[in-house]
C-alpha cells in the first residue's frame, strides 16, 4: 500500500498506509490525522481537506481542476502547492507522497 506522510503546521510527522483508489483525505480521516477535518465528507464543497503539496510531488499529484480551484477560494492562506485532498486519489504513482497541513482550514 502507499504511504503518505503528513506534516502539521508545528514540524509533527505522520506517515499512514493508504488504500488504493481512496483519496488523500480518506487516508487522512481513516488514520485520524490533526488538522483534516473533511466537513463535506470528500464532495469538493468545503475546503476544510486544504493540503499543500511538496514540490517533488506535485506532478504526480496532479492539478487541480476548475471544481476544485473555485473551492479552494474558501480556504485558508492558499498557495501554489494547494490542493483539495479530497480531490487527489491514491495510486501507486502516490507512494511517499508528502503534504503540509494549514495552520488552520477556515
Amino acid at each position: 500500500m502507499p504511504k503518505i506522510t503528513f506534516i502539521e503546521s508545528n514540524g509533527t510527522e505522520q506517515t499512514v498506509e493508504a488504500e488504493i483508489g481512496m483519496t488523500v483525505m480518506e487516508a487522512a480521516v481513516k488514520n485520524m490525522v490533526p488538522g483534516i477535518e473533511a466537513e463535506c465528507g470528500g464532495a469538493c464543497s468545503c475546503a476544510t481537506c486544504h493540503i499543500y503539496v511538496e514540490d517533488a510531488w506535485r506532478k504526480a499529484a496532479g492539478s487541480p481542476d476548475e471544481m476544485e480551484e473555485d473551492m479552494l477560494d474558501f480556504a485558508f492562506d492558499v498557495r501554489e502547492t494547494s490542493r483539495l485532498s479530497c480531490q487527489i486519489p491514491i495510486t501507486d504513482a502516490l507512494d511517499g507522497l508528502v503534504v503540509r497541513i494549514p495552520d488552520k482550514q477556515f
